[in-house]
């Protein structure tokens, strides 16, 4: 009994986690360059100092995810009324990111791939 509970937990807490997922946008790497290209857009890199420094998308705001007060570094650094682009070096600390910033108001992009696949194609 106590298994089928626990079975039933561990996939309810899945199928939730999946719409979270869901209801974030995501951009590729060859959008997010046609758009810098166009126009001023706001861009946060959520990665640590130490990649940062191994190289970053030019004209990117910086707030570290593992940061305890993330959500405030990046509220102060962004506009709410306009649409918030966010890589990290893969894309998974920027859709919890994105996730994070979207509960606080922002309309947030994923960049899929991150810092790793705009390096491949730039």
């Amino acid at each position: 009994m106590m298994r089928q509970l626990f079975y039933i937990l561990f996939v309810s807490f899945f199928f939730i986690n999946c719409d979270k997922q869901q209801d974030i946008k995501t951009i590729s790497t060859k959008e997010l360059k046609m758009l810098l290209a166009k126009e001023n857009i706001q861009l946060m890199d959520v990665r640590s100092p130490q990649e940062i420094k191994q190289g970053f998308i030019k004209t990117a705001v910086f707030a570290n995810y593992f940061d305890t007060d993330f959500p405030e570094k990046a509220s102060k650094l962004l506009d709410k009324s306009k649409p918030v682009y966010l890589y990290c070096r893969s894309g998974n600390r920027s859709g919890k990111s994105a996730i994070i910033l979207q509960a606080k108001g922002f309309q947030v992009y994923n960049v899929l791939g991150g810092y790793h696949q705009w390096k491949k194609e730039n």
